[in-house]
């Protein structure tokens, strides 16, 4: 599809061009259009690459590559904003925990039940990813509210430090069993419960080597003007959000909706397709590598970057994470390994008041 190639290419050229300025007037909306054609190009070469080397690497591959990109990000408005971003790191973090867990979640439910009534998954490999959600939240973003050697939500040295390895060590154990020990936890399963290769069933044959390579290095272009153009447009969100009276960190979840936004699309599709495993590998595992890639580098800026670092959640996140990850409806939704309609609504209901209690706290 020659648009999926011309469009990364036209928007990292627009890039280029409005990097270090402010967007005004028309170069706003045609930055925008750009940002929308290249969230279509990333969301068409991630499947290209993904029919390739077959699932789960291929929601793996563009969980890291939006990931690596988003770490990018934080560290550089970090090192530019200096004491204004002291929460920056946990709200992008716990923005991407929750359009993940609830919004991406809840929108392939919906779409995988439509059609089938009933939308099936395998309970094993789910069960992991939230299992290994759950526990990097609470390491990393619900324990700096507890703690009591520093005040406030924050961590010490030695307990950001020990809270960096725990999440890289948990998220390396997590791509090994996604990728090597058990595999087959990750693939799509037909409605009788038998495991499928997500290259199985596909109308079209697998693209060739030299395909799937041009689609991976077009798909990190289009990562990168994702990330760089909703970076270049948020000083227009925060004058919008300013002159609006919404608090500042409306900022962040806007541009986390941006990032995460490729990923999203993707997960919808597989679920029209019924491949809900795939979606729910997209979902789980993008918000496994938001925190299990995002403290430990954070933890490293850390050492040079000036000023606090708050991690630690306020009481109406606090809640907020424990109805969406904890004991209540991710747990329900995932343990039967089948879903309908109702849990969709669920995951959404949830989705709807993380946005509402952002713009109206």
């Amino acid at each position: 599809m020659r648009w999926a190639t011309v469009m990364p290419i036209l928007a990292v050229c627009a890039l280029a061009l409005a990097w270090g300025r402010v967007p005004t007037g028309v170069f706003v909306f045609v930055l925008a259009i750009l940002l929308a054609g290249a969230v279509l190009a990333a969301v068409h070469h991630a499947e290209t690459v993904a029919h390739r080397i077959g699932e789960p690497f291929g929601a793996l591959t563009l969980a890291l590559a939006v990931t690596v990109i988003e770490v990018s990000l934080i560290i550089s408005v970090m090192i530019s904003s200096g004491e204004e971003a002291a929460t920056l790191a946990r709200d992008t973090a716990f923005a991407a925990v929750m359009i993940c867990t609830t919004g991406m979640v809840g929108l392939s439910l919906l779409f995988g039940t439509i059609r089938g009534r009933t939308a099936v998954f395998n309970a094993e490999g789910a069960g992991g990813m939230l299992a290994t959600v759950a526990s990097l939240v609470t390491l990393t973003l619900v324990l700096p509210s507890f703690t009591t050697t520093q005040p406030g939500p924050r961590f010490t040295p030695s307990q950001l430090a020990f809270a960096a390895v725990a999440s890289l060590v948990l998220y390396s154990l997590f791509v090994l069993t996604q990728t090597l020990r058990h595999r087959d936890y990750f693939l799509p399963v037909t409605r009788e419960g038998e495991i499928l290769d997500d290259r199985e069933g596909d109308h079209a044959d697998p693209p060739s080597g030299r395909q799937a390579l041009i689609s991976l290095g077009l798909l990190l272009l289009a990562l990168v003007a994702v990330v760089g153009l909703a970076k270049t447009e948020s000083p227009v969100i925060e004058t919008a959000v300013r002159k609006a009276g919404l608090p500042h960190g409306v900022v962040g979840v806007v541009i986390a909706l941006l990032v995460l936004l490729p990923e999203t699309l993707a997960a919808v599709r597989a679920a029209r397709r019924q491949r809900l495993q795939t979606s729910l590998n997209l979902a789980l595992g993008s918000a496994t590598a938001s925190i299990g890639l995002t403290i430990p580098a954070i933890a490293i800026a850390s050492i040079w970057v000036e000023g606090p670092l708050i991690l630690g959640l306020g009481s109406t996140q606090l809640v907020l994470l424990v109805l969406a990850v904890g004991v209540g409806v991710s747990t329900l939704t995932v343990v039967p390994g089948r879903a309908t309609l109702l849990q969709a609504g669920l995951h959404l209901a949830i989705f709807a008041a993380f946005l509402f209690l952002t713009f109206f706290p």
